[in-house]
C-alpha cells in the first residue's frame, strides 16, 4: 500500500514562492504516475499538475502554468510541487495523489482516475 504524506504549506504572500514536498512510503514512486490537486473553499477540486513516472512528462493547468513546476526524486521517494509568483486565488487545500500507469500523464490526470491520495496540505496566499 503507497503513503503519501504532504508537507510545505503555509502562508506566503501575493507573489512569493512555496515548495510542496510529497513523501511516499510503502512502495517505491517510480513507476506511478503523481498528481497535483487543489481544493479552495465552495469549489470542486481541480487538477494543477502531473508527471509521469514513465518519462518524466509534465502537464499544467493553464492557471499555473508558467508559475508552478513539478518534479520528482525516486531515489528519495518524493515528488515536489515548486509554486511562484503565487496569486491569492491560488489559496487552497493541496492534495498530491497517485496512480499506476496506465492511466498516463499525457494530460492532466481526473481525480477519479487517482488510487492513492495524501491529507493534503494548506497553501494561502494573501497580503
Amino acid at each position: 500500500q503507497l503513503q503519501l504524506v504532504e508537507s510545505g504549506g503555509g502562508l506566503a504572500q501575493p507573489g512569493g514562492s512555496l515548495r510542496l514536498s510529497c513523501a511516499a512510503s510503502g512502495l517505491p514512486l517510480d513507476y506511478y504516475e503523481i498528481g497535483w490537486f487543489r481544493q479552495a473553499p465552495g469549489k470542486e477540486r481541480e487538477g494543477v499538475s502531473c508527471i509521469s513516472g514513465f518519462d518524466g512528462s509534465t502537464n499544467y493547468a493553464d492557471s499555473v502554468k508558467g508559475r508552478f513546476t513539478i518534479s520528482r526524486d525516486n531515489a528519495k521517494n518524493t515528488a515536489y510541487l515548486q509554486m511562484n509568483t503565487l496569486k491569492p486565488e491560488d489559496t487552497a487545500v493541496y492534495y498530491c495523489a497517485a496512480v499506476m500507469a496506465p492511466p498516463y500523464c499525457t494530460t492532466l490526470i481526473p481525480s477519479h482516475d487517482m488510487d492513492y491520495w495524501g491529507k493534503g496540505a494548506l497553501v494561502t496566499v494573501s497580503s
